[in-house]
């Protein structure tokens, strides 16, 4: 299984150039197996993110996350076993998105799909894809 961070989310659906090949082909083969997931708290970045004028979507949000559900994203709600992981990780940076999107996948065993440097640089035994490659 591989899980999306939100931008890497952003970029598939919008079939971003940000996206590198690599990265595309990941999700293209855990597409094809139903391996595909975020974490529920992507969906709610992505909401401020458009609140804020950050992003635009082609429809509102609620309708964007049910149709990526529909077309096979599987959705990781939050509970109590990540949110305590999160809390416990050492040398990663503050931000609760991150950290919960991060416990998620490690929660999992699946692989994290990011371009985020700091998550990237993490010294923590998760598996991390750089989806600009």
């Amino acid at each position: 299984m591989i899980v999306l961070d939100t931008h890497v989310l952003l970029w598939m659906d919008a079939d971003d150039q940000a996206l590198g090949p690599q990265a595309r082909a990941q999700i293209a083969q855990a597409w094809r197996h139903a391996r595909v997931a975020v974490s529920a708290i992507s969906f709610w970045e992505c909401a401020l993110l458009v609140q804020r004028g950050r992003v635009s979507l082609p429809v509102a949000v609620d309708v964007w996350r049910a149709e990526l559900i529909a077309a096979g994203v599987a959705e990781i709600p939050l509970d109590g076993r990540i949110g305590l992981l999160a809390a416990g990780f050492d040398g990663l940076q503050r931000d609760p998105a991150d950290r919960l999107i991060a416990a998620t996948a490690m929660l999992r065993s699946a692989t994290l799909l990011t371009a985020d440097e700091k998550l990237l640089a993490w010294t923590a035994d998760l598996p991390r894809l750089d989806a600009r490659r």
